[in-house]
């Protein structure tokens, strides 16, 4: 294979990776955002090159970026491209396209001179679209800053914190925010005696009551439990995804917001938006990206409310010191007027039915120009970052 079978980025310009796909089962949804951004995304201003990460987590090049399919599927990175990787060289971060027919035990894969690998060029900037473990959990965001490439989004410690929804609550209620009753339970505790911890949590929250995986976005492994059985279910469900469980209390007459926020040290907050369910019990993966939504932007709430989700997004943002983007979702409840924090997502969904796009529209801002802000602000923490390197 020749160096000429692929194209060759341009001097001038800042060469952007985006990195989609991934070993979380949020794998389509990431592919599905990855579509939004390579759209968005200025071919005047960046060279890009896209490669899908599959369900093994091997990287391969994706040259027409993410594959279409048929309405009512969804798309994911398919197996059969060319593999390739991320490396350091004495030149900087490269793009490196390896070998797949080689013996597994060969010494010579990197053999250069017979042309087992091709050069790629050079990254200038990652997007990581990954959603969930493997990709917005800090481990992409360490591989990338191992090999020193500025990324969009928060660092590894952010990133971790926000996507364990048992440590991300723990950090909000150090902030002193708001949130609804919620418990925890570990596949240990509940291997040991599923009774009592059963037992325990009808002890301390009444019916309904959410299950979730502590670690899972999307919706993925979610129930809404009525009773004992159905509790037991949902506990059971949950650890299929993640050996932690979170339990929260099931609120009468919520309504769903969500603020977007972009930026660093000084971040920008838009008013927030309304999902309005228009059938499901309640928000999950088919009613998210698979059925048609209405989203309400700003949302039709007090201008009261609109200011209190505006400063506990704030607030969420730097508990968890969350950098470049990320959405943060509320509860609210018009009987009682309280905003309660429900989480932040450090990679928020760029699908056509996420809410984190249109916020942004709503307040003058377009989706092209909305990217290309995100792109400066990885190159800022990038060039603060490098003040405290050694």
């Amino acid at each position: 294979m020749s160096q000429e079978s692929h194209e060759t980025p341009t001097a001038d310009k800042p060469r952007v990776l985006v990195l989609f796909g991934g070993r979380s089962s949020e794998h389509e949804v990431s592919c599905l955002s990855a579509r939004g951004v390579l759209w968005a995304i200025d071919p005047d201003i960046y060279d890009v090159v896209s490669v899908g990460i599959t369900r093994t987590g091997r990287w391969t090049l994706m040259p027409h970026g993410v594959p279409r399919t048929r309405e009512g599927t969804l798309p994911a990175v398919p197996e059969d491209g060319e593999t390739v990787t991320l490396v350091q060289t004495r030149v900087g971060p490269r793009l490196m396209l390896l070998p797949d027919d080689v013996d597994a035990g060969a010494a010579d894969v990197v053999d250069a001179d017979r042309g087992r690998t091709v050069d790629l060029g050079g990254i200038d900037i990652c997007f990581p679209v990954l959603h969930g473990p493997y990709g917005e959990d800090g481990t992409i965001q360490g591989l990338l800053a191992s090999v020193g490439v500025p990324y969009v989004g928060a660092d590894v410690a952010a990133s971790a914190i926000a996507v364990d929804k048992r440590q991300m609550k723990h950090v909000f209620a150090a902030a002193g925010l708001p949130q609804v009753a919620h418990d925890v339970v570990r596949r240990a505790d509940w291997e040991r005696d599923p009774e009592g911890e059963l037992a325990r949590i009808e002890g301390l929250l009444e019916y309904p009551v959410f299950t979730k995986p502590a670690r899972q976005g999307s919706s993925i492994g979610i129930s809404r439990c009525t009773d004992t059985e159905s509790l037991r279910a949902g506990v059971e469900d949950a650890l299929g995804y993640d050996r932690v469980v979170i339990i929260e209390r099931g609120l009468d007459g919520v309504r769903e917001l969500e603020c977007g926020v972009v930026g660093n040290d000084d971040p920008v907050i838009t008013a927030p938006g309304e999902t309005i369910h228009t059938g499901a019990s309640f928000y999950d993966f088919d009613a998210k990206y698979l059925e048609p939504v209405k989203l309400q932007c700003p949302a039709d709430v007090p201008d009261d409310v609109i200011e209190r989700c505006r400063d506990y997004a704030a607030q969420a943002y730097d508990a968890v010191g969350a950098r470049g983007l990320a959405r943060v979702d509320f509860f609210y409840l018009p009987d009682s007027d309280e905003v309660l924090v429900n989480e932040i997502n450090t990679i928020p969904g760029l699908t056509p039915q996420s809410m984190f796009p249109p916020v942004w529209e709503a307040q003058g801002v377009a989706f092209r120009v909305l990217i290309d802000r995100l792109l400066a602000y990885a190159m800022e923490a990038s060039e603060e970052s490098a003040r405290y390197s050694p």
